[in-house]
């Protein structure tokens, strides 16, 4: 099994980085408030502007007005069930007690908002590090969500929090993946396992556990495959990764991120399902966010699917894999 210590160096001679480096880069950078509202900004000049003129010729909010949101809900791709749960919540207030304007509906539809995104973090089990061996994250979905990206992008946003990490390349199945984790293991300044193209998965997989775990890194992120020649070859793929994993580490993989293109919308939720049935997802990474006017997927995923959006990419840069925010993501959003 070959490997990749910053290009020279052997898994015996590699020095985890500390992060100082890519942190003192985080620390330039504007806040999450700031960048999550310009990665949106697409959807909330779209939904803002619609929710304005619903509201412009009217004081108190009517039976009409409701009609005329779940529109606008639906076409930010917040999905039918969900934009249906928002709209029952506030057809209920309605009938309590009256909506005043559109300021009043904004503010309650933030807080319809924020709710579906918060209950799946809730329920979220807390993540308990290994006492032996690192703290295994998979990263799963279909080719061109942008898995191999934020496979590095993860990795660096670790060195941040003063973490060391391993990459292992196994998805070897698709041309050049390999080498494209390599660019970002350089970049990030972390190292990887790899193997050639067209090696076993688990094999790869099997090296990285073992490796990490002799040197003590604190998180190893695995790129896995995202297609074989059947859905089933790739399920089972993963499931033979999943055994391979646990017998070297307690428990791993501790994380199986499912990495989601947002400007697939509603089609990306049918791709989610499969996985999410198959592979065991506990979060999802969504990418793409600044490239789509239907930021609305974001509160579909967690109402549909029940699973928290854990990190959003705004950008193509290192440094653009955000931690998912609910309430800053609401108020970036309809703020």
């Amino acid at each position: 099994m070959m490997k990749f210590f910053g290009g020279k160096k052997n898994a015996a001679e590699a020095t985890p980085s500390t992060g100082h480096e890519a942190g003192a880069e985080e620390a330039a950078k504007p806040g999450f408030f700031s960048r999550m509202k310009q990665a949106v900004s697409r959807t909330r000049e779209s939904l803002s502007t619609k929710i304005e003129e619903i509201v412009a010729l009217t004081r108190t909010v009517d039976e009409k007005t409701l009609e005329s949101l779940e529109a606008v809900l639906l076409t930010s791709d917040l999905g039918v069930e969900t934009t249906g749960t928002i709209l029952a919540a506030l057809r209920e207030r309605a009938k309590r007690q009256a909506i005043e304007g559109g300021d009043e509906l904004r503010e309650l539809l933030k807080e319809q908002i924020r709710a579906i995104l918060e209950a799946p973090i809730a329920k979220r089990p807390s993540t308990v590090a290994p006492a032996d061996g690192p703290t295994v994250t998979f990263l799963v979905g279909v080719n061109g969500t942008g898995k191999t990206t934020s496979a590095g992008k993860l990795a660096a946003w670790y060195r941040t929090k003063n973490r060391t990490v391993l990459l292992c390349a196994a998805d070897t199945f698709r041309a050049a993946a390999i080498e494209q984790l390599e660019v970002w293991a350089s970049r990030s300044g972390v190292e990887m396992i790899k193997t050639r193209h067209g090696g076993d998965p688990a094999a790869v997989l099997y090296d990285a556990c073992s490796s990490a775990k002799s040197h003590k890194i604190d998180e190893l992120i695995v790129d896995t495959a995202g297609r074989l020649h059947t859905k089933a070859g790739l399920m089972d793929e993963l499931d033979k990764m999943r055994r391979t994993a646990a017998k070297l580490i307690p428990g791993a993989p501790h994380e199986v991120l499912l990495v989601m293109d947002a400007t697939t919308g509603q089609n990306g939720l049918q791709q989610a399902r499969q996985f999410t049935q198959s592979a065991g997802v506990t979060g999802i990474i969504l990418t793409k966010l600044d490239g789509t006017a239907k930021g609305g997927i974001a509160v579909a995923i967690a109402q549909e699917m029940g699973l928290p959006v854990l990190f959003a990419g705004v950008g193509e840069q290192m440094n653009d894999l955000l931690e998912f925010s609910p309430a800053e993501f609401v108020e970036s959003l309809l703020g």
